[in-house]
């Protein structure tokens, strides 16, 4: 099958950025994956699950908080590829922290990977599509809490709500070169993530698990293929009429 074009998935070692990243190469996309370097050696096997499946993969070693990093990341790809389509900023940190323990250092750290991540990703992929003239995808990973509120989750729920305000000025911003953006909005999916982004009950994982089971309709918690079956959808081409939305994915545990 001939490629679809190129796909970056950042975060991309594990938990959601692996499914998303293994999804599109599924629909066709060759898929450069990034992650930070304590993550390298997973995110390697994730180019060779993706090189299995039968299309090209690369991996890029960066952070997502440095302009110079981002830049070179995608001027890398494109050196690789000769082109770019599909831009999934999925990197993300989480940090369930009360108020009175949240330091200055924690906030900018949660904020910096979070916002200014996905911020970069959109600035050097968009100029990069741009220059190319034939539209593309932006992605951006904003959450549940990145619409409605959550204690103890002060810089999280910050960051994600700044993703959905980025996601919508970019929107407006690149609309005229028929680059859509958009973002996921998932509500709790069961990664190594889960409890860095739930309050800090003294119960156990699967006791948190279970209670989210009582108030999800669907009576059961997300998986990552579940966000990447969506995410496949915003990187198709028929979602060419999509712009500028955060899309819920959360089980009807809450309704916008």
């Amino acid at each position: 099958m001939a490629s679809k074009g190129t796909a970056i998935v950042t975060g991309a070692a594990r938990g959601i950025g692996q499914a998303i990243a293994l999804r599109l190469a599924d629909d066709g996309f060759d898929v450069a994956v990034n992650d930070i370097a304590n993550n390298e050696e997973a995110l390697y096997e994730v180019v060779e699950e993706i090189q299995a499946k039968g299309k090209a993969s690369s991996a890029h070693v960066a952070d997502v908080t440095s302009e110079d990093q981002v830049c070179g990341m995608i001027e890398q790809v494109v050196d690789t590829y000769g082109h770019l389509e599909v831009m999934v900023a999925n990197a993300g940190i989480g940090g369930s922290i009360p108020i009175g323990e949240m330091t200055s250092a924690k906030w900018d750290h949660v904020m910096d990977v979070n916002a200014k991540g996905t911020f970069l990703c959109y600035k050097y992929a968009g100029m990069q599509m741009i220059k190319q003239g034939n539209g593309g995808r932006m992605i951006g990973a904003s959450s549940a809490i990145g619409k409605r509120g959550e204690p103890f989750n002060f810089a999280y729920t910050a960051s994600k709500f700044a993703i959905r305000g980025l996601t919508q000025a970019a929107a407006i911003e690149f609309g005229p070169h028929s680059i859509t953006v958009n973002a996921y909005a998932p509500g709790p999916i069961d990664t190594p993530m889960f409890t860095a982004v739930t309050p800090p009950y003294d119960i156990s994982r699967q006791d948190m698990i279970d209670d989210f089971k009582k108030k999800i309709p669907l009576g059961r918690i997300g998986i990552p293929a579940d966000i990447a079956s969506l995410v496949s959808f915003i990187a198709s081409k028929e979602s060419q009429f999509i712009t500028g939305q955060s899309i819920s994915i959360n089980g009807g545990i809450f309704f916008d």
